[in-house]
């Protein structure tokens, strides 16, 4: 397990937790792609016993899976970044962080795709691209 910490982008929602660092993905999935903006999504997987909120509580918005399911889709109520997924339960056993909150999240490499299918066919391409250290212009 992996110590860590995380929070929002305007610091209202801040938390602990341990990860399992083998238990990190990616998930190309369609509803990933629309909640977060962006191709995919990398999620750190955490059990509830772990999970400590610092700061403000996030809100919820609960989504219906393509299996029928219904999953909370959390997010910070004053800045929007994602926060976390978990089963819509009074008490979940375990969230799924989003990669992208979690402070320690280079030390967190993905070890699985989930929703291949999914996923954008040009994300092959981006290391053909050109790079730069930082924003053009």
């Amino acid at each position: 397990m992996k110590n860590i910490e995380g929070s929002c982008h305007c610091g209202s929602v801040h938390f602990k937790a341990a990860v399992d660092p083998e238990k990190v993905f990616v998930c190309h999935c369609t509803d990933c792609q629309t909640l977060s903006g962006s191709p995919f999504r990398v999620v750190a997987l955490c059990g509830a016993e772990t999970l400590k909120w610092l700061g403000e509580k996030p809100n919820k918005y609960v989504k219906t899976a393509h299996s029928g399911k219904r999953r909370v889709q959390a997010f910070c109520g004053t800045c929007g970044s994602p926060i976390y997924s978990s089963d819509d339960v009074e008490s979940p056993a375990i969230y799924a962080l989003r990669a992208g909150c979690i402070h320690q999240r280079d030390e967190l490499q993905p070890k699985a795709q989930m929703w291949c299918q999914s996923t954008q066919q040009w994300l092959e391409t981006l290391s053909d691209l050109p790079k730069f250290e930082k924003q053009l212009g």
